[in-house]
This record gives C-alpha cells, sequence and structure tokens, in this order.
C-alpha cells in the first residue's frame, strides 16, 4: 500500500473528493491540499486495497474506467456491502460490476477512517450522503492540458489532443454509467475550480479557503 500521509497543522473534519479533467493537474492539487492539511491521500491506494479485500487483480480495477458495460443496476452500490450481500445477487453480476462495487466498498471504509483527500473513482457520488464530505472538480483549458500531458507526463505531442480527449470520454462515461450522473456537472460538486486561469497553488488555496469557510457556517 502507498498510502501518502503528511503530518501538517491545518487540520480539517472534511473527507475531500476531486474529481478533474485529464491533464487539469487534480491529483497534484489533491496532494497538495493532502499535505496542506495533515491527511491521508488516496489515488492508486483505493486500488491496491480493493484488489487485496477483494481477491481480484489489481489489473482489473486498472482497466475497469476503459470500459464501462451496460449490465449493472448502479443503485445496488449504494445500499449494500461488496462482501455481505451475495443473496441479492453479487456472485452474478459481471466482472466489471463487481470491481465497482468492491471499490465503491474501499472508498466508504476509507471515509469511514477519518478526513482525506480522495481523488477520482466516482467518491464524490459514492459519498455524496456524506455530510463532512465535499466535492471538487478541477478543470482547465485543452491547450494547457496538452502542454502538461506533453511537458509533465511525456504524451507524445501529435498525439496528446487525441489521447487527452479520449480518456475524458473514458472518465464520463464510466461515471455516467455507474451513478446515473453526468460527469463534470456542477450540481454534482460543491466548487468547480478552473486550474489554468488561476494556477495549480492558487487552486489548492481556492479550495482550502471553501473548506475553511464552510466549517465556520
Amino acid at each position: 500500500m502507498y498510502l501518502i500521509m503528511y503530518l501538517g497543522v491545518n487540520t480539517i473534519k472534511n473527507i475531500i473528493t476531486i474529481s478533474r479533467q485529464y491533464g487539469s493537474g487534480g491529483r497534484e492539487i489533491g496532494e497538495k491540499l493532502a499535505k496542506k492539511f495533515g491527511v491521508p491521500f488516496y489515488d492508486r491506494e483505493i486500488i491496491t486495497r480493493a484488489a487485496k479485500e477483494s481477491g481480484f487483480s489489481e489489473a482489473f480495477f486498472e482497466n475497469a474506467e476503459k470500459k464501462a458495460t451496460n449490465s449493472l443496476l448502479y443503485t445496488i452500490a449504494m445500499g449494500m456491502n461488496a462482501y455481505g450481500n451475495q443473496d441479492i445477487g453479487f456472485i452474478n453480476l459481471s466482472l466489471d460490476d463487481q470491481i465497482y462495487l468492491a471499490q465503491s466498498d474501499v472508498i466508504r471504509k476509507i471515509a469511514g477512517e477519518g478526513p482525506c483527500v480522495i481523488v477520482g473513482r466516482c467518491a464524490n457520488y459514492i459519498l455524496k450522503d456524506r455530510r463532512e464530505a465535499v466535492h471538487v472538480f478541477i478543470w482547465a483549458d485543452l491547450a494547457y492540458r496538452k502542454e502538461r500531458a506533453i511537458n509533465l507526463y511525456g504524451m507524445p505531442k501529435e498525439k496528446a489532443e487525441d489521447n487527452i480527449l479520449k480518456i475524458d470520454k473514458q472518465r464520463a462515461n464510466y461515471y455516467n454509467y455507474y451513478t446515473g450522473e453526468k460527469w463534470g456537472r456542477t450540481e454534482n460538486y460543491h466548487i468547480s475550480v478552473r486550474s489554468d486561469y488561476v494556477g495549480i497553488d492558487n487552486a489548492v488555496e481556492i479550495i482550502a479557503d471553501y473548506i475553511k469557510y464552510g466549517e465556520r457556517r
């Protein structure tokens, strides 16, 4: 497990979920928020834990977002434990659907352990009924995302735009299918931040201030 834990002084009581367009810097923003508040950061760590608890290969979780199928009654995921309710047919669901349920179960467990930052994986939907959860969407202009993809991720320049749009489409299809909601829609998040306009570090401060002001209400 690759849990990143920081000992900070600006402790919060919130669970922060970060949804993001590819190349917008959402993961980096999430890491910096976790460091600022001194809470655990979860991204791929969710896959590692879900694979360990479910017995599925990590590869299944890594590929799940690339192919949203059409067999899951996603409402099941909001009311069952992925491992304890086999009487309602968990074992008869498709592999992709079992992967989603296993991952959802881990996300709920993580949220139950205390304040943290969780990136992606429909976490905002899975935790939508948690009053202490703050849901964030990070987006940016395509040109900015292309620049980051090329310079930071090593993506070939001639393929950057197509790859970015493909990844975003995969994320949107996965999210839309498994939640019944629309990925990136304003109503599904507490705050949406355009990272190319404000910059990564300012985005962190904007989100931190939003959370602090919310706690004072």
